[in-house]
């Protein structure tokens, strides 16, 4: 008898239908085959699928058993399959009846018939909604993720033995209730606050800037200056997500299995600090089943990188298209997928390797040719890239001791100025499906930021005296209007491109 029973794969951040056939011959030998391109976790399904039945009370046909996993031409990776592969065999046996052909099924199973966490539960659900799917049935502790999606039958299944009795009206799986968006809840207490950091005025009002605008950002100072904490302060002051970019970055991080569990939806953008051993595959993505690398992971959130200089020089050449085009493509001998990367890079860098160059109290013990191999280390490219170059003086002795709390500003303060200010980009920007000031590109600059003639000589006057080239030009052009914004004008001033201009000092700074 032939059983078929729809699931779905994940291929990049998307997924497609996948149709398991499966057929038990009345004649050969026992034995149990699954084919369509299964990886090692899917061929290792067969004995958690044998074990699962047995378990679960019902009966595991002694016959040949195959099992297609359609199409064939597409490989089949994870233990996503355990759940449909269980079902159409028993099917197949004819120990419960053909269930519905437009629901999907998706969970690993235990040995002992029940149903484990699985990765990229959103993008198969999404695609189940899609395909006008009237219900998917997966594990409990993936509910949540899926009961995000409108009009979609979510069913926690705890075990196989409970998908039986449903399946064969002896008991019943109530649905999970469909989970807003905006009720989700929107509180978040983050470990740093801007009030607790003294000193460092110049530096807060240049991530304020960045936060409205989207803006890369690049902060180089002495050791403990405070450029890593400024850098985990920053997203106590971004803007809130809204509801697609909130759904766009749960399907990475449900895809690549950094989703916590239980987790409906990510409300809050993420902050991504990898270490500077970090390989280019790790940075980027890709491997031999291609995966987000750790700019996915930060998209529409921040990725830092500490001890900007120490990383690999490839692995950093490696970030100019993705900043720039806001995708990364990773091609493989199978095919091409593509992954969002638009985030906000936070580099932060020493002046020298022994951190003292330049300082006005401690000695540098490095050499010239030392400090100027240091320097080489980040190419001019990837600074070109960075709308805000900031210098991080260390902080002086009075500040730490003699300023009081209540002197600074707070981040909930600072994150309401930067609200409001994405609020009018969002406006401003929406027919042409970006979100920030700092994904612009120069044909927007244009008809969206125009200059008056003072405005315009200033800035002419400001490129040929520090020698911006003509990407420099728009970036200044593009955090002029994040300036404006933050100050609720309609047209850029020159007092907005003379602050911008502060931030690209020179092409140039390590």
């Amino acid at each position: 008898m032939l059983a078929k029973v729809l699931s779905g794969a994940v291929v990049g951040l998307d997924a497609v239908p996948v149709i398991v056939e499966v057929d038990i011959a009345s004649q050969g030998l026992p034995s149990f085959t699954i084919v369509g391109l299964p990886d090692k976790a899917v061929e290792e399904s067969r004995e958690r699928v044998r074990s699962a039945i047995k378990n679960s009370g019902a009966e595991f046909p002694a016959k040949r058993i195959t099992v297609n996993l359609a199409p064939a031409d597409l490989p089949k990776v994870g233990p996503a399959y355990d759940l449909p592969i269980a079902l159409g065999i028993l099917v197949a046996s004819g120990q419960i009846k053909q269930p519905a052909q437009d629901s999907m099924y998706l969970g690993e199973l235990s040995l002992d018939g029940t149903l484990r966490h699985t990765n990229g539960v959103l993008s198969i659900g999404l695609l189940a909604k899609e395909q006008q799917s009237g219900a998917i049935f997966l594990p409990v502790i993936d509910a949540k993720e899926a009961a995000i999606i409108k009009g979609l039958d979510v069913y926690p299944t705890p075990s196989l033995m409970a998908l039986f009795q449903h399946l064969m009206g002896l008991a019943t799986i109530t649905p999970h209730p469909y989970v807003p968006f905006d009720v989700l809840t929107d509180e978040e207490n983050f470990e740093f606050d801007m009030a607790e950091i003294h000193g460092q005025e110049y530096v807060k009002r240049g991530l304020e800037i960045a936060a409205a605008g989207g803006h890369n950002v690049f902060m180089q100072g002495p050791p403990g200056a405070g450029k890593t904490l400024l850098a985990r302060t920053l997203p106590s002051i971004l803007p809130t997500m809204t509801q697609e970019e909130a759904l766009a970055v749960t399907k990475i991080y449900s895809v690549t299995g950094n989703l916590p569990l239980g987790t409906s939806v990510f409300k809050f953008r993420p902050f991504r600090a990898p270490h500077h051993t970090t390989s280019r595959i790790g940075l980027i993505g890709g491997g031999a089943h291609p995966m987000p690398g750790e700019i996915s992971l930060a998209h529409r959130g921040v990725l830092f990188l500490d001890e900007f200089p120490e990383f690999p020089r490839h692995v950093l050449e490696a970030l100019r298209q993705p900043m720039e085009d806001g995708i990364v493509s990773i091609s493989r001998a199978a095919g091409t997928v593509q992954y969002p990367a638009k985030f906000m890079l936070v580099g932060a860098a020493n002046p020298c390797p022994c951190g003292n160059h330049g300082s006005e109290t401690k000695r540098c013990t490095c050499l010239p040719g030392t400090v100027s191999r240091y320097e080489k280390r980040i190419s001019g490219p990837i600074m070109d890239r960075i709308d805000l170059v900031m210098h991080v003086p260390a902080v002086k002795v009075e500040k730490l001791t003699f300023d009081s709390p209540g002197q600074a500003e707070s981040s909930a303060i600072i994150r309401a100025r930067v609200q409001t200010a994405r609020n009018r980009q969002t406006k401003r920007l929406s027919k042409y499906s970006i979100a920030s000031n700092a994904e612009m590109s120069n044909r927007m600059v244009k008809e969206l930021c125009p200059l008056d003639g003072n405005v315009q000589a200033f800035l002419r006057s400001a490129v040929g005296e520090l020698g911006l080239s003509a990407r420099s030009y728009y970036r200044v052009v593009k955090i002029a209007r994040t300036i404006a914004d933050l100050f609720g004008d309609g047209m850029i001033a020159t007092a907005h491109v003379a602050e911008a201009l502060q931030y690209r000092g020179h092409e140039r700074v390590v």
